[in-house]
């Protein structure tokens, strides 16, 4: 697609991540409670654990702050539960959006993601409204210039189901979510670093913004990330440079 480009799309939401660091320690900490509370609190036998670690050493958090979470999760300490919800709707031009939370309070989380999204244009949908749009399943993504081979090698030995490589060089990789952590360590131990790797619902198609629609889309996005309940938003919406 002219101007589109899926490695400006990643840098762009990157950097938008990085500006909020602050909230993005906040979300992994919750994440690291619920997945500790739910699974154990030892990595090495909880997945989802080891990978809300994972994405705290990307954060560069202090080690103590996650230790403290595992501890009142696992009633080693006193804490606040937290419950997992999910809400459905769509953006700008018919955009799907789907925002995982995570809440001591659904009547206020409700409220303000209902309030996110129809202050730019967007709505709330019904439960599996959009969800039947997107796969749940794990996503590497590769800068331009990386080697496609071995990417491919390695992705294929390990488990994963596609490798795509991009018009404009970016490699991407997809696996089964029960294979993310084998593919990964594969990748680590290949010396290939993912600029972005996560477990994600990636969209079945895309609906392409330009202009005022891409602007009016992002603050939604924006706005709904700034939220402290909302831990994930996943769209469908990409965004034309031109």
């Amino acid at each position: 697609m002219a101007g589109h480009s899926k490695w400006a799309n990643i840098q762009h939401r990157k950097n938008r991540q990085d500006e909020k660091r602050g909230k993005v320690w906040t979300k992994i900490i919750r994440e690291v409670s619920v997945a500790a509370r739910i699974g154990g609190g030892d990595p090495n036998t909880n997945p989802r654990l080891r990978l809300a670690l994972d994405k705290a050493a990307d954060a560069n958090m202090p080690k103590d702050n996650l230790q403290r979470a595992i501890a009142k999760a696992t009633g080693e300490a006193e804490g606040v539960n937290y419950e997992e919800i999910r809400y459905e709707g769509y953006g700008i031009g018919g955009a799907a959006v789907i925002i995982d939370c995570m809440t001591d309070n659904k009547v206020r989380t409700v409220a303000e993601v209902r309030h996110a999204l129809t202050k730019h244009g967007g709505n709330l949908g019904t439960d599996g409204s959009v969800a039947f749009m997107f796969k749940h399943c794990g996503q590497f993504m590769f800068a331009p210039g990386t080697s496609e081979d071995t990417v491919m090698e390695i992705a294929l030995e390990n488990g994963a189901d596609d490798v795509i490589t991009h018009d404009d060089g970016m490699i991407e990789v997809t696996c089964p979510v029960t294979e993310y952590h084998t593919v990964k360590t594969a990748f680590d131990g290949a010396g290939l670093k993912a600029e972005a790797s996560e477990l994600t619902m990636k969209p079945a198609s895309e609906t392409e913004l330009t202009g005022d629609d891409a602007v009016r889309m992002q603050k939604i996005i924006d706005m709904l990330e700034d939220l402290d309940d909302v831990q994930q938003v996943y769209t469908n919406a990409v965004f034309n440079d031109e």
